[in-house]
């Protein structure tokens, strides 16, 4: 079975689900990512709390970048996984906002 990957998402395609103890994480990424998926995990813990997400191209109105989307993280520090023994960097997550990380080598603002 071949798996292919979704397009791009449009605008108000993605549902965070922040409040209380919960948050969003959003990783900007170079295009040459689209398809890729980036887990992450809860600082310390054991590899099986990591979760993924697969970078798409968003597209926000006329303009638009790549992304990997995680809706609904609770408070705390997380690792940004490069490949499954490479940390990436970290995150902190809080409650009710969305937190962004930039992957090395991508560029600091959505085009």
């Amino acid at each position: 079975m071949t798996e292919t990957s979704p397009g791009p998402s449009r605008p108000g395609s993605v549902v965070l689900d922040i409040g209380g103890d919960v948050g969003a994480l959003i990783i900007l990424t170079p295009a040459e990512m689209a398809g890729r998926e980036i887990h992450v995990s809860p600082l310390g813990q054991p590899e099986t709390a990591r979760t993924h997400a697969e970078v798409r191209e968003r597209r926000l109105g006329p303009d638009g970048c790549h992304a990997a989307v995680y809706p609904e993280l609770r408070d705390g520090d997380y690792t940004i996984w490069q490949d499954p023994h490479t940390p990436a960097g970290t995150a902190r997550i809080h409650g009710g906002t969305i937190t962004s990380f930039h992957w090395p080598g991508a560029a600091s603002r959505p085009r």
